[in-house]
């Protein structure tokens, strides 16, 4: 089975995320940048975020800024949010099962993947809210091969953090880095690989080759 993180593998949305994130926090009082955000908490699903904003700032957040954010965030998905380059060719030519396992809310995964017409290649959706620990623990990964009915050793994950890398490593499954978002950075396909991925990417295109290879070692 071939487990995709969403956002930043699927959908270029990691840059989106972020910026409104940032918005919404600095409108409230505390002033984070989009870089912030994208350094500290890539990756990481939101709640863990707020809870590390008011551990640093001591200072809690207004009770409904989660929903906040969301509603924020997906009003500009539906305006701005595009598939990955190649994301349904991708799909495409890779047999066999196929879910998502994300750090976001289940609405927001869904909702990215109907608006960029890529939620018909995928068997289920799985969200981070499900499970007791978000990445970078093993949870989430763990959760979509139960539900699956598949063993994590036959798992390949694709993520493009090195939060989800760690994740999908400590879940006893094989890693595909993929470093072609609009929010990658230089050295990122290098700390990809120290988290744990077996090799990287840059081009979906290259995802079932790549896939074929590791499934033949």
């Amino acid at each position: 089975m071939i487990i995709f993180d969403c956002n930043g593998v699927l959908v270029d949305s990691e840059q989106l995320a972020a910026t409104v994130a940032a918005h919404e926090f600095t409108r409230i009082g505390i002033p984070i940048t989009s870089e912030l955000v994208m350094r500290y908490f890539f990756g990481r699903r939101p709640a863990d975020m707020f809870a590390a904003v008011e551990a640093a700032t001591r200072r809690k957040l207004p009770t409904n800024f989660a929903d906040t954010v969301a509603a924020a965030t997906l009003d500009r998905f539906r305006v701005e949010l595009r598939a990955m380059p190649h994301a349904a060719h991708a799909l495409t030519w890779l047999r066999g099962p196929k879910c998502v396992a994300s750090s976001s809310g289940r609405d927001r995964v869904r909702m990215s993947l109907e608006i960029t017409g890529l939620v018909r290649f995928f068997d289920s959706q799985f969200s981070a809210s499900d499970v007791p620990n978000g990445k970078p623990a093993p949870d989430l990964f763990l959760h979509a091969a139960a539900r699956m009915g598949v063993q994590a050793c036959d798992c390949i994950v694709i993520e493009d953090s090195p939060a989800g890398v760690t994740a999908a490593t400590a879940a006893g499954m094989a890693v595909i880095g993929f470093v072609g978002g609009s929010h990658a950075s230089a050295p990122l396909g290098e700390q990809l690989i120290q988290a744990g991925a077996r090799t990287v990417v840059a081009d979906l295109r290259h995802l079932k080759s790549t896939v074929v290879g590791l499934r033949g070692r």
